[in-house]
């Protein structure tokens, strides 16, 4: 019995953790897109004689809302900075009371002219 109950709890433990490396895995990539979206578009305003960083924020955010990863945006100096969080539910771990993983990313774009 004992060792039934620690080989559930050991398969739990790689099925979830892999869950959750998948979960920050996820969050990075779309957090990572996000600034070089919002990059992106604050790039061709510069191009254009422009300097309007709103439009990087606006775009970063409205590549978050596409994704329906919930997450921030905002500058950290003059670095576009993008965080995600994905939470999902466990499959094994769920027994012992632990209903879900979470997973994180952070990305940050330098805008052009910036410097």
């Amino acid at each position: 019995m004992v060792i039934m109950v620690a080989l559930i709890l050991t398969a739990g433990l790689v099925i979830d953790g892999g869950q959750q490396v998948d979960a920050a895995s996820r969050a990075q990539s779309i957090a990572a897109a996000a600034a070089r979206a919002g990059s992106e578009a604050q790039a061709t305003d510069a191009l254009a004689g422009s300097n309007d960083t709103g439009r990087a924020l606006a775009a970063a955010q409205a590549y978050l809302d596409g994704s329906g990863v919930p997450g921030t945006v905002g500058f950290d100096g003059d670095r576009l900075r993008v965080t995600t969080e994905i939470t999902v539910p466990t499959l094994m771990l769920s027994v012992i009371g632990i209903d879900s993983v979470r997973g994180r990313g952070e990305a940050e774009a330098e805008l052009v002219g910036s410097r």
